[in-house]
């Protein structure tokens, strides 16, 4: 399993890296990619991270999963790079994951992929998602697209993608292992 995290200067830091840490503890190999020409990035709470490496290194990679993290100015910086885009784009019409969480999904509805499906987001881009099936839940999972709502679901989001990616038990393992309860 192969799963790329796209990183943008003002991402929601919790939302990306508890990903790629949570999936790492469950043996998942995960690269974060920076969407620019350097590794380092600045999350929108200014913690600067640095990325396993950079777009152009992985732009032709397959990888079974994309995630997307959410934050602003983070989801408009994905939103515009033309390589995040073809990447999602190619993971979901070769029927592989693409996962969004909090502002993110918005990236999938400009693309048309959440029209008819079974989406979640962070509150306030509810709107943004008319035309999908909008649920409250933590997670919405509908065949391979995963949206999750923001920050306080980042652990339950990250669980959910070890699930579709191994299996419950090795999702409840990881969960079990950090002293998750929720």
């Amino acid at each position: 399993m192969k799963v790329l995290v796209f990183l943008a200067d003002g991402f929601e830091e919790i939302e990306g890296l508890t990903v790629v840490d949570l999936l790492r503890r469950a043996d998942i190999d995960v690269t974060t990619v920076s969407i620019k020409e350097e590794r380092q990035i600045m999350g929108a709470h200014k913690i600067p991270v640095i990325a396993d490496t950079v777009f152009e290194q992985i732009k032709d990679e397959k990888a079974d999963m994309v995630v997307l993290p959410g934050g602003m100015p983070g989801t408009l910086n994905l939103k515009a790079h033309k390589g995040v885009e073809s990447m999602v784009l190619n993971n979901h019409e070769e029927g592989r994951y693409i996962a969004a969480i909090c502002a993110a999904p918005s990236i999938f509805v400009e693309l048309g992929l959440l029209d008819g499906k079974t989406a979640t987001s962070y509150p306030s881009f509810e709107e943004a998602l008319s035309k999908s099936n909008y649920v409250y839940d933590e997670v919405a999972v509908d065949g391979k697209i995963i949206t999750s709502r923001g920050l306080g679901t980042a652990i339950a989001f990250s669980a959910k993608l070890i699930e579709v990616l191994k299996d419950k038990k090795t999702a409840d393992e990881v969960l079990e292992s950090i002293v998750y309860q929720g």
